[in-house]
């Protein structure tokens, strides 16, 4: 289970504190997904960055199955069984295909099965198991390398910040397919930041952040509803505003 307790995080500029996101508390039992969605800009990035370690929460706790891994770096959180998927991975030239897998895996991977992981993602394996990282890769061949990367180990609880970003319809669907073959296997949870309907429809529970809080949290059935509610009421305003 992973656990976040009045996690907060703030900025200093120009010797103003700004609030990046305030007072978050939430938890992910084992086995579950939980979807984490809301505008753009509300702090749902930042909360993923938390989870990681990547920055460093002004105040808070995170727990995972009971043990305080606030202060763990990094490395230390991915050994404890926490894995992420960035929005978009950096070029790392020399770094090739095969090797970053391995990495992720932490062993060498047999060949068929870094096959298996890149056409999980939509890549047509072989052809890209010994390029490099870098600029010659797009931006969504980046992307579905990056959650390959993801899908080489077995983690406790694994965060997805928009998976759907930069990819195409088909290597979508086989995205979604592989949440759904790890959700129902329930022996990992899932944390996915999306806009996407049909990822959030996939969760059992949704979480809405907004001005860098919870707005709510709840069931699917729960939430659901008040999300296409507010969708709808923003598009008829739209349309008799003439916009």
């Amino acid at each position: 289970m992973l656990e976040v307790k009045h996690l907060s995080y703030e900025v200093t500029e120009n010797q103003e504190t700004l609030p990046i996101v305030t007072d978050i508390n939430f938890t992910v039992n084992d086995g579950e997904m939980l979807v984490i969605t809301g505008p753009n800009g509300g702090g749902k990035s930042t909360i993923a960055r938390l989870l990681m370690g990547i920055i460093k929460e002004t105040s808070g706790t995170i727990l995972l199955d009971g043990e305080d891994i606030t202060n763990l770096s990094i490395d230390e959180r991915a050994k404890a069984g926490i894995g992420f998927a960035f929005q978009q991975l950096a070029s790392l030239k020399g770094m090739t295909v095969r090797r970053l897998l391995n990495l992720a895996a932490g062993k060498e991977l047999p060949e068929p099965v870094s096959c298996k992981l890149l056409s999980s993602v939509g890549l047509c394996a072989k052809e890209y198991l010994d390029r490099e990282v870098d600029a010659t890769l797009s931006g969504g061949e980046k992307k579905r390398v990056e959650i390959a990367t993801v899908l080489a180990k077995d983690h406790k609880v694994s965060v997805f910040d928009e998976p759907e970003a930069g990819i195409d319809l088909w290597s979508f669907s086989m995205l979604v397919k592989q949440f759904e073959r790890i959700h129902r296997s329930k022996e990992e949870s899932l944390v996915l930041i999306s806009h996407q309907e049909r990822i959030i429809r996939m969760a059992d529970r949704i979480m809405v952040v907004r001005d860098g809080r919870v707005e709510e949290i709840g069931s699917r059935d729960e939430i659901l509803p008040k999300l296409f509610l507010e969708e709808t009421s923003c598009a008829c305003m739209d349309r008799a505003e003439g916009r």
